[in-house]
């Protein structure tokens, strides 16, 4: 890579974003996952170009974290950049379903695994 592509690539993220750093919500961790509004509202500005990359890629539901390694961009940025498309009403955000951490449902588990095991 020459010196003038890191460049590039340094600058392109801060674009993409309009220098803002922070996402505005606080709706997307790694595992939440996003799909693309089919129609798109009516009311909905013209998206930029990286907008409708993500845009393509959420026709079908798909995590934060594999959606900026398909389009090589940082978490952050894409983040920021879906928070964009929810405010304007372009994608739906689903946040994982959360994971029972309650003892006995361990216990029993592991009660049935211990007699599976038992009966190999």
């Amino acid at each position: 890579m020459s010196g003038s592509d890191a460049a590039g690539r340094l600058v392109r993220p801060f674009a993409l974003t309009g220098g803002r750093t922070r996402p505005s919500r606080a709706d997307f961790t790694l595992i939440t996952t996003v799909t693309a509004v089919d129609p798109p509202p009516e009311r909905a500005s013209r998206p930029q170009p990286e907008q409708t990359r993500i845009l393509r890629r959420c026709r079908r539901p798909v995590a934060v974290a594999e959606l900026a390694a398909l389009l090589d961009l940082p978490v952050s940025v894409v983040v920021i950049m879906l928070c964009d498309l929810l405010e304007a009403g372009l994608i739906t955000a689903h946040p994982p379903h959360p994971v029972s951490r309650t003892p006995e449902l361990d216990l029993d588990l592991l009660q049935k695994v211990r007699d599976g095991l038992g009966r190999l």
